[in-house]
């Protein structure tokens, strides 16, 4: 099993963080051990003073797929759950700076808390997915596939041209605006439309 995820994908979270909208999507890896599951709490690490949450839609890849071609995504991808891309921001402005890849930001272990996964036929459209994130109750992200300048069948068929997906595959599709920090004592939940599918704590 692997984690492709994409960054840049929601236009407010670019303009959020000012980055430059990109030509192509932005892919990048994380390792099987940066998985949280079944609410499991995330310890902070102590190799950063600045983790960022950012929630995302997250979809569990069915059967192998190369070349997917947009039309046809939909049949590589059995469930939709929702997740956290936990981001070490000190180290990925460290890195961004010195032109070197993100990866010890994005890839570190607990770095992926996800969900369980829901079923694709409880989802009318995938362009209309409503979904988010609370801090400490608070909302502060709230996103909607529709907003996604790369939708999922864009996305599958992009890394599908390069990377070959196989059953098991988790596949990150992007965050929307308002990205933040956590501490030690937070409690994060995150929701697709009405269903609570999330809920842990920052130890």
């Amino acid at each position: 099993m692997k984690i492709l995820a994409i960054g840049r994908n929601y236009a407010e979270h670019i303009a959020e963080l000012k980055n430059e909208v990109p030509d192509e999507p932005v892919i990048f890896f994380k390792p099987d051990t940066a998985v949280l599951r079944n609410n499991e709490p995330f310890y902070f690490p102590d190799y950063s003073t600045d983790i960022h949450y950012e929630v995302e839609l997250v979809l569990r890849i069915c059967k192998e797929g190369k070349n997917i071609q947009p039309k046809f995504a939909a049949k590589y991808f059995d469930g939709i759950g929702i997740g956290i891309d936990f981001t070490a921001r000190d180290l990925q402005t460290k890195a961004k700076t010195k032109g070197l890849p993100w990866t010890l930001a994005k890839g570190f272990n607990g770095s992926a808390p996800i969900s369980d996964f829901l079923p694709v036929e409880e989802f009318p459209a995938f362009d209309n997915i409503n979904f988010g994130l609370k801090l400490n109750g608070e909302v502060k992200q709230q996103g909607n596939s529709g907003m996604m300048i790369h939708d999922f069948g864009a996305i599958l068929a992009y890394m599908s041209r390069f990377i070959t997906l196989k059953k098991g595959d988790l596949i990150f599709t992007g965050t929307p605006a308002g990205v933040g920090p956590v501490k030690i004592g937070d409690r994060l939940e995150a929701f697709i439309e009405d269903k609570n599918l999330l809920n842990f704590e920052v130890k």
